[in-house]
């Protein structure tokens, strides 16, 4: 799979994550909440680090 679209799937996957940690703000359901929070910034940790290595490999 080319890298542009693992990076365009996984930033879809963390805008995903993130609304849905807002959706359950709203159902006031923190356990949730949580989870989809550690869940979205996971996965952006893991695409920086996509990123700062696809970066290196280009140089």
């Amino acid at each position: 799979m080319k890298h542009e679209i693992k990076m365009l799937l996984l930033a879809i996957l963390v805008v995903a994550s993130f609304v849905a940690a807002a959706i359950a703000i709203s159902y006031r359901s923190y356990g949730l909440l949580i989870l989809f929070l550690f869940l979205g910034f996971g996965m952006m940790g893991y695409g920086l680090r996509l990123k700062r290595l696809y970066q290196q490999d280009a140089n």
